[in-house]
């Protein structure tokens, strides 16, 4: 059993700590709008050009002119703003977001990460991750944990462009929570169902498995 994808964006939303400015990248990290923990204030970004992003509009209140990087329709919260992109780089660039939220195609045990293309496919550029993962100091990808083709994308390296080089802190898939840490990954949660033997085998890195789970895992404690 995995995760659902709000599940993963409610795990990752509560990485998030009381006065964060976070950039929310496409596809699962957008959600992540949707679980902010109740009592932790923090200001959404979206690099086409808002601050203060709120959560997704119920049918009916939607403004088409009110997007985000994916163009999905979104809300702004009382105090937001809407800018160039110029602008909102501008905030990426000087160190001024303080947590990116982004998927991944790959992304490998020392926190590299590959989300911008597939060589041979047609892609239109690669938006602003590559800012993004330059300019902010805290980065956490969220994604499945195996590509469509049944490939691994926890990988011991990765094998397609990167985006970044040694960027990524966190990976939270829908099997499992990992922290990137300078001795390699380190398994902190298991998603329902989800076996370290099945983990080692649909992971393409080796791991080792926080103390606290692993005490957890020896005692048959629920995950």
């Amino acid at each position: 059993m995995t995760w659902t994808r709000d599940e993963v964006a409610a795990l990752a939303a509560a990485e998030l700590n009381d006065g964060d400015y976070v950039n929310l990248g496409i596809g699962i990290p957008t959600l992540v709008a949707n679980h902010i923990p109740e009592g932790v204030r923090v200001t959404l970004q979206s690099e086409n050009g808002l601050l203060g992003m709120g959560e997704f509009p119920f049918d009916g209140d939607e403004d088409a002119d009110l997007i985000n990087a994916g163009k999905q329709t979104v809300t702004l919260n009382g105090g937001g703003s809407y800018f160039d992109s110029a602008t909102s780089f501008g905030m990426i660039r000087g160190g001024h977001v303080r947590t990116a939220i982004l998927g991944a195609l790959q992304v490998s045990s020392n926190g590299d990460l590959a989300n911008w293309m597939v060589p041979g496919k047609l892609v239109k550029g690669m938006g602003g991750a590559m800012d993004l993962v330059a300019g902010t100091p805290h980065v956490i990808v969220v994604t499945e944990h195996v590509a469509k083709d049944g490939s691994p994308k926890v990988v011991a390296e990765c094998s397609l462009p990167l985006t970044g080089s040694k960027v990524v802190h966190k990976i939270i898939t829908d099997r499992a929570v990992f922290d990137v840490t300078p001795d390699g990954l380190v398994v902190a949660a298991l998603s329902p169902g989800t076996t370290i033997e099945l983990l080692t085998r649909i992971t393409g890195a080796p791991f080792t498995v926080e103390r606290q789970l692993a005490a957890s895992l020896s005692q048959g404690a629920p995950q």
